[in-house]
């Protein structure tokens, strides 16, 4: 059993450049908190902007070397990488309990999950196909080919420390591209003991750097500004989304973006009701409710609102654990930040003062930590925020509808479009009804979509670019156009 202080210990405090862990050039540190308690678990490197710049001389210098390497060697080092995180999965999955707070059940589904794109990638290695054709006219031969992009640049969010940075680092190397990684300041620690492994299992020095601040605009904005880095690659909020977008537009960077969500999770009055409610559980409380997949809208069909309400409410109430992250009986850990919660308490009490009833929860609990009850609220307004913001917590509001049309228009009423969620046993109404959401993605009777080898993103204001499937490596290389006479 793996000790909260061997965990700590074994990751580098410093950035993660060239061959190791060094200080920031300023020789600041910020501090890492536990959000169960708001102790301080570690105190790591603050980057400068000359620190920023120091990684990218070190993707530069490497870039040619890597992307020369043989794609089989590339996917055999990923595949390392893969065993050795899956072979320290209980560390990774604590680590990241400490930091973010989820169960430890939760931590070790991540681990499962942002391991799966080592591996994933590491095969997508060896199929990056171009082709070759006689040009139609007669007049010579086409030849395509795939090029790394070069140099990239991910910044990542807190929700989920591992696999938002293993879904854009395993198609990025696979591709040949060398990499800077921008953790949240809440969740770095994650990162930087994941850059230690990859160095372990063979990735060689310079290929990829991670890069920790406290102030992340000050730090990434030379790098948007530098004419050797040829990708940004973004997971947050549609807000700061828009402002990184048209940061790059200085330079036209490769951009792909992973924004705010608003999923609607719609169940018709010919569903499976049990299933829907399983679904729900699943949509609604993955991770906390702090996920952009996470359900945020319940419409649900007025013949059988009645009885999905009170077995889902049911449900909560018997089966939800609030406490610890590293306690085993926990199913619901705290939110990551005080910030956090009070925004969740914000948009539920925006609700309740509008009118909507509170079923279960609702409540900030007494003692030390960010802890938020799983909460179901019923009779929701239209006017209520919580129906128009991204909610990030574990909370369900739940409104009715009469007609398919009626649902699916509520479902698209909002200038996201990353998932939603259909439940219905009626296969026509199925494809009928995926196909007229607004949502890069849409899961039918299932309340977990993500999958590895599947292309994950949005529309709308959700973002652009894919991640996983055998789309994600496209997003890291250039089409090149050869006449041949």
């Amino acid at each position: 059993m793996v000790s909260q202080r061997e965990v700590i210990e074994f990751v580098p405090k410093g950035l993660w450049i060239g061959p190791g862990p060094i200080a920031a050039s300023g020789g600041g540190t910020f501090a890492v908190r536990n959000p169960a308690d708001g102790s301080v678990l570690a105190e790591v490197a603050d980057a400068t902007p000359e620190d920023a710049m120091l990684a990218l001389d070190a993707a530069v210098a490497a870039g040619a070397q890597w992307a020369a390497t043989p794609a089989r060697e590339r996917g055999e080092i990923l595949r390392a990488v893969f065993e050795a995180l899956t072979a320290r999965a209980e560390e990774f999955a604590l680590l990241m309990t400490l930091e973010m707070g989820k169960a430890l059940s939760e931590s070790r589904n991540e681990v499962r999950y942002g391991a799966e794109f080592f591996r994933w990638n590491s095969e997508e290695a060896v199929r990056v196909h171009g082709r070759y054709l006689n040009a139609p006219s007669g007049t010579g031969r086409i030849m395509v080919a795939k090029q790394p992009v070069g140099p990239c640049l991910a910044i990542t969010p807190w929700n989920f420390p591992l696999a938002m940075g293993t879904r854009k680092i395993g198609p990025a190397l696979a591709a040949g591209c060398t990499m800077i990684v921008k953790p949240a300041s809440a969740t770095p620690l994650t990162m930087l003991a994941l850059a230690k492994l990859c160095s372990e299992a063979g990735l060689p020095d310079g290929v990829l750097s991670v890069v920790t601040t406290a102030r992340s605009g000050a730090v990434t904005g030379p790098l948007l500004d530098d004419p050797r880095l040829r990708k940004l690659t973004f997971t947050g909020s549609t807000e700061v989304g828009k402002k990184l977008v048209a940061a790059s537009a200085n330079r036209l960077l490769r951009t792909s973006m992973e924004l705010g969500g608003n999923a609607p999770f719609v169940v018709f009055d010919d569903a499976d009701i049990d299933a829907a409610v399983t679904g729900a559980m699943q949509a609604k409380l993955r991770n906390g409710g702090e996920a952009c997949t996470a359900a945020n809208r319940f419409y649900v069909q007025r013949g059988v609102l009645a009885e999905f309400t009170e077995k889902f409410r049911a449900a909560v109430a018997d089966t939800v654990v609030l406490g610890p992250g590293t306690e085993p009986s926990t199913t619901l850990g705290p939110l990551v930040s005080e910030d956090q919660r009070d925004i969740v308490r914000d948009l539920v009490d925006d609700a309740v003062a509008a009118g909507a009833r509170v079923l279960i929860g609702g409540e900030v609990p007494d003692g030390p930590g960010w802890f938020y009850p799983a909460t179901i609220l019923a009779d929701v307004p239209p006017k209520a925020r919580i129906l128009h913001e991204e909610v990030f917590g574990p909370v369900a509001p739940i409104v009715a509808f009469d007609t398919e049309e009626e649902g699916v228009m509520a479902a698209n009423d909002t200038e996201y479009g990353l998932v939603s969620y259909v439940f219905t046993r009626d296969l026509d109404r199925a494809l009928r009804v995926s196909e007229a959401m607004e949502t890069g993605m849409v899961g039918v009777n299932r309340g977990v979509i993500s999958d590895p080898a599947a292309p994950f993103g949005g529309v709308k204001e959700s973002g652009f670019g894919r991640e996983g499937g055998t789309e994600g490596i496209e997003e890291y290389l250039n089409t090149k156009y050869i006449a041949l006479t």
